[in-house]
């Protein structure tokens, strides 16, 4: 049976159903929770810094937890010992048996979860500013969405045995004294390391990107136009400039975007430039940054419409962004 994690970090422990949902409400997300009044033996131990937290929990009981759209986060549910039974929103179910599976609660998805009386989790919450920003710089082009990833986790292949070894090293030298816990640098890239297992071992729209195979063939003339606006977004781009790098007509261009892309050209550029801005703003000093400054230096010009266009792809205002 694993050990208990972060003891050092106890959050609470009771037999009480109302003070179990009370504490993990405070370090995970509001919820329901059902199971038997006063008849559990649940323990919560988190840690947290600005854009992760990691936690074990246990209820040692049967319970079931009702959760709605985390909105802002990902929380990644990986099994110990025991088991859960899950379903979401749009109808997808997942069993997760001890070391075999696990779970990903994505931002857009209603969620409920039931455990097994044994069972016993590391659940990360990751911040989508944290997750996409990682995720573009991996990349090397900006993330506009939300990661669609399947709900379940296989922790039996190589990238899944992976995440949970980085995960249990997080939390074992977020333990230690003289640990990651007092050098910040160290705590960021071992947190950096975990994201990126995450991202290699959960599937998504970006699997492919990241494992390297070129989506060039599928865009077939669009590659070079992604390319040039990636490259090029700080500078003036019209449908005319981009029909011209793509060889074809404007008519044909925005024939191809529309069945490749699902948009128009334009709105295309738009979406690459407002990533521009929040990958600047993530970075940036809020003592010293104006998000105006940024926005104008990425071709927004009109404040009011920016900000709203902002808060459409991003779900939040990109002042929020800085000072996040």
């Amino acid at each position: 049976m694993p050990r208990e994690f972060l003891a050092g970090d106890a959050v609470i422990a009771t037999r009480s159903l109302e003070e179990a949902r009370d504490a993990v409400t405070r370090v995970y997300l509001p919820h329901e929770l059902v199971g038997p009044q006063d008849a559990m033996d649940m323990r919560l131990n988190a840690t947290s810094d600005r854009f992760l937290t990691l936690g074990y929990l246990t209820y040692q009981a049967e319970t079931e937890l009702r959760m709605p759209a985390a909105e802002q986060w990902y929380h990644i549910n990986l099994q110990l010992t025991g088991a859960t039974w899950a379903s979401r929103t749009d109808g997808t179910t997942e069993t997760t048996p001890a070391q075999e599976r696990g779970l990903v609660l994505n931002p857009h998805q209603a969620n409920t979860v039931r455990w097994s009386p044994d069972a016993e989790q590391l659940i990360l919450k990751v911040s989508r500013s944290s997750l996409e920003s990682h995720l573009a710089d991996l990349l090397g082009r900006p993330v506009t969405e939300v990661v669609d990833f399947d709900f379940g986790l296989d922790l039996t292949t190589a990238p899944g045995q992976a995440l949970l070894r980085s995960v249990r090293f997080l939390a074992t030298e977020l333990e230690r004294p003289g640990g990651v816990r007092d050098l910040p640098m160290a705590r960021s890239q071992l947190e950096a390391y975990v994201l990126t297992n995450l991202l290699t071992a959960g599937r998504h729209q970006y699997s492919d990107a990241l494992a390297g195979r070129d989506d060039a063939t599928r865009l077939g003339r669009l590659a070079p136009v992604l390319r040039h606006i990636e490259e090029h977004a700080d500078t003036e781009l019209t449908p005319e400039s981009l029909a011209r790098v793509a060889c074809v007509s404007v008519r044909s261009l925005h024939a191809g975007f529309q069945e490749q892309l699902g948009e128009p050209p334009m709105a295309y550029v738009r979406r690459i430039r407002l990533g521009k801005v929040r990958a600047d703003l993530l970075r940036a000093d809020p003592r010293t940054t104006r998000v105006t400054d940024v926005a104008m230096r990425w071709g927004f010009f009109h404040q009011s419409r920016f900000a709203q266009q902002y808060r459409e792809q991003f779900q939040e205002l990109p002042s929020a962004t800085l000072h996040g």
